[in-house]
């Protein structure tokens, strides 16, 4: 055998390496035929042939919705008119039927309006329901209606129910993809019958030669086939068995495209899913910021204060312990020293109470109690809360009241402060008033550095404070981070 140049033994023969099938090639072969073969026994294609089974059901509850709002009008007129079809308007009755016939288009219209999107709401919640139980698909609910006041709130309410409408438009582009996903469970019911024919021939076949029996008839998604003898009986069982292959990849790509639907459609588009999770992002900082802080508190309250009231006990001791001859300087020293510890442990109490104050763990009725105990002014406090705000909120209502507190002490010249908390549905109010001379002005350093922190959590602050007063400056907070 010729050699190369470079030592390797030259390639002969007509034999092309590229093209010869390898291991993998024979291995991706098997696998695909075993996974052919598999499929429809697998539980992915019982849920996907489930799920287009429900689908479907469905799609006819829609279709007849669809069929019975036009035929409602024609219906009633029937009736009215006792079974004579419309008249045109020369007809000798045209003031009887007529103006019935538009009194019940009307009507379909309106009751298109009062029940379509909510319908449209409640079939949605059911596929996605189905979507979550039967293929782990979870879907974004739709928002609430808005609330509305009598009737007509109630009628504008739905005729303005966007997400509602879109519901509705989902459930008719559906219609289409039901049809897929009822052609894959026909063949997934009518594949295994037709695999049965050259089983049961013989046994229901057998006639005497001189009989003729009408050939039976085999279903298949291109019509049916007739099948007149045994030979023909296992066209019927490899058709069925083609069905039966191809039924559960056909309900997992219509499953697919129904849930694509479904997620486009009823789902939230991209600029309020990024503002959902930005939402959720702030308030979980939110969150974990006022965590940090009472972790911080309590290791200043239980550490560093309590070493430092150790210390200044010991100075204590130790400055007692000196007696009379001992060296005035090494006493100055040790005054000092205590004094120093003593304004330090001081300092750093209101420190820890600025961070964030013990007596909020209580809740933040307690706090304003307490808040309002040591206030220089006569304070009224009036609280209402059923429920207990989230943390991050109850620091912050404190902080804003304390702020509010102080700055009518300082500046108002009141005689008397009010505040009031009180909390309806999901918003948390704050309400501080005085009797003072008034004129706060809302872009002054106090006032617009808290509505700069209440607004992290989307809070508002509104003043009202006239020349010549009274004041009242309410912070309006929602209840959960």
């Amino acid at each position: 055998m010729p050699e190369r140049d470079n030592g390797e033994v030259a390639t002969t023969g007509s034999v092309n390496p590229v093209s010869a099938p390898g291991p993998s090639r024979r291995h991706g072969a098997a696998a695909l035929s075993r996974d052919l073969l598999r499929a429809p026994v697998t539980g992915r294609a019982r849920r996907d042939l489930l799920f287009c089974l429900a689908e479907s059901a469905l799609a006819v509850v829609v279709l007849a919705g669809l069929g019975a709002l036009p035929g409602l009008p024609l219906a009633v007129t029937l009736l009215v008119s006792g079974g004579q079809p419309v008249p045109p308007p020369s007809h000798a009755h045209p003031a009887g039927v007529v103006p019935v016939f538009a009194l019940t288009v009307i009507g379909a219209l309106l009751l298109l309006v009062l029940l379509a999107p909510r319908a449209g709401r409640g079939l949605a919640a059911v596929h996605g329901r189905l979507a979550a139980r039967l293929l782990g698909v979870r879907l974004a609910g739709l928002p609430p209606v808005p609330a509305a006041r009598g009737p007509f709130g109630w009628l504008a309410a739905t005729a303005r129910d966007g997400p509602g409408w879109r519901a509705v438009a989902c459930l008719v582009l559906k219609l289409p993809v039901a049809v897929a996903e009822g052609c894959a469970v026909f063949l997934a019911i009518f594949g295994p019958v037709n695999m049965t024919y050259p089983f049961w021939w013989r046994l229901f076949r057998n006639h005497p030669p001189g009989v003729h029996l009408q050939p039976a008839v085999a279903l298949t998604p291109f019509g049916s086939l007739p099948v007149a003898t045994f030979a023909g009986s296992f066209a019927a069982f490899a058709a069925g068995a083609a069905m039966l292959l191809a039924a559960p990849w056909l309900a997992r790509a219509a499953a697919a495209a129904d849930c694509w639907l479904m997620r486009a459609m009823l789902g939230p588009g991209r600029l309020t899913q990024r503002v959902a999770d930005l939402e959720q992002t702030r308030a979980q900082a939110v969150q974990d910021s006022a965590a940090l802080l009472r972790r911080l508190e309590r290791d200043l309250h239980d550490g560093a204060q309590v070493r430092l009231a150790t210390l200044a006990m010991n100075l204590g001791l130790a400055r007692e312990k000196l007696g009379p001859g001992a060296d005035p300087a090494v006493r100055e020293l040790v005054d000092a020293a205590h004094r120093g510890a003593k304004d330090a442990l001081a300092e750093l109490r209101g420190l820890a109470r600025g961070i964030h104050p013990p007596v909020l763990d209580n809740g933040l009725p307690d706090a304003l109690a307490t808040l309002a105990a040591g206030s220089p002014l006569p304070v009224r406090l009036t609280t209402a809360l059923p429920r207990r705000p989230a943390p991050a909120i109850e620091t912050i209502a404190y902080f804003c009241a304390a702020e509010l507190l102080a700055n009518a002490t300082k500046h108002s010249r009141a005689n008397q402060v009010t505040i009031d908390v009180a909390a309806s549905g999901e918003v948390l109010e704050l309400r501080v008033g005085d009797d003072g001379c008034g004129g706060a002005d809302p872009s002054g350093g106090g006032l617009s550095g808290l509505a700069q922190r209440v607004s992290v959590v989307d809070g508002q602050v509104r003043t009202v404070s006239p020349p010549g007063g009274p004041t009242q400056i309410t912070v309006t907070l929602p209840m959960q981070a």
